[in-house]
């Protein structure tokens, strides 16, 4: 398995498959380059060249410490370098975050395409606790990875109690539990949950936002806000499930949106003005 150094030195393990312009695919929470996109990988590789790799801390990767989001950031430069120098990027949940940060920190992206990046717009649902990282760093650190995966779904995911019980019983649960010590990089990645709209804005890459037509709202709701935070971007709402859209149609989305040509600036909606007010008073009332 070939592997590139980090700029702190870690090794980051990927995988290359199939031919044309590089494509690079970011995972989300509790996943590594081979849970990330499953059945998509192979629709893909007919028109890309897929690199999908580990994020530090999982499967085969290294994981320097101390941790920070920008040294993630420069594992996905890492990547992009061993892509040849530039490349699409497609990012999942809160690896949707990581591959919009990367594009903000100047990694050569030639375009994003980002599926539900879980920020929180508004109070339409209880957020997660505001202790949840420190939470779960106390269950892994007490040995209890199950405990802390079981955590992060229920207060962070939003899943029924009695629907993770079920999931501790099946085959993939040890998988997730494996996991679990990178979680609070996930929390990290994601801040406190509310977009970074300045940081959004400075990001000029031609972005498809993605989001499910069946997810909650306030997911749905996030990613138009993103969307229209960015100077080129569009969303597209696909047929599925929450947080999850079946491979056979997300692909042909992809192989569009990274084959076509640019995307136009979308015009502000009231909510997102909405949201950039709120975020412009709560900046105003903590500064200095």
């Amino acid at each position: 398995m070939p592997t590139v150094a980090s700029k702190d030195g870690t090794a980051i393990a990927f995988d290359r498959s199939g031919s044309g312009p590089p494509l690079i695919l970011v995972a989300g929470a509790l996943s590594d380059r081979s849970a990330g996109a499953p059945g998509l990988i192979p629709l893909l590789q007919p028109k890309f060249t897929v690199f999908t790799y580990d994020r530090r801390g999982r499967g085969a990767s290294g994981d320097t410490a101390p941790y920070a989001v920008a040294r993630e950031v420069e594992d996905l430069d890492a990547i992009v370098t061993a892509a040849g120098g530039s490349a699409c990027v497609y990012g999942v949940s809160s690896g949707a975050a990581l591959a919009l940060e990367a594009a903000a920190s100047g990694v050569s992206i030639a375009k994003l395409a980002l599926f539900e990046p879980p920020y929180r717009v508004d109070d339409s649902v209880p957020r997660p606790p505001a202790d949840l990282s420190q939470k779960v760093g106390e269950l892994v650190s007490a040995g209890r990875r199950g405990d802390a995966v079981e955590y992060f779904l229920t207060k962070a995911v939003g899943l029924p109690s009695e629907a993770v019980a079920q999931m501790r019983t099946a085959p993939m649960w040890p998988g997730l539990e494996a996991f679990a010590p990178t979680l609070v990089y996930d929390f990290a990645v994601m801040g406190d949950g509310s977009i970074p709209i300045r940081r959004v804005a400075s990001v000029t890459t031609p972005t498809l936002m993605i989001a499910s037509e069946t997810s909650p709202s306030w997911l749905q709701t996030a990613v138009r806000v993103v969307a229209e935070s960015l100077p080129k971007a569009r969303v597209r709402f696909l047929p599925g499930q929450f947080h999850n859209v079946p491979p056979q149609t997300l692909a042909p989305v992809l192989q569009e949106f990274f084959t076509g040509g640019d995307v136009a600036r979308p015009a502000a909606s009231s909510r997102h003005e909405e949201y950039r007010g709120r975020e412009s008073r709560s900046t105003r009332d903590n500064s200095p």
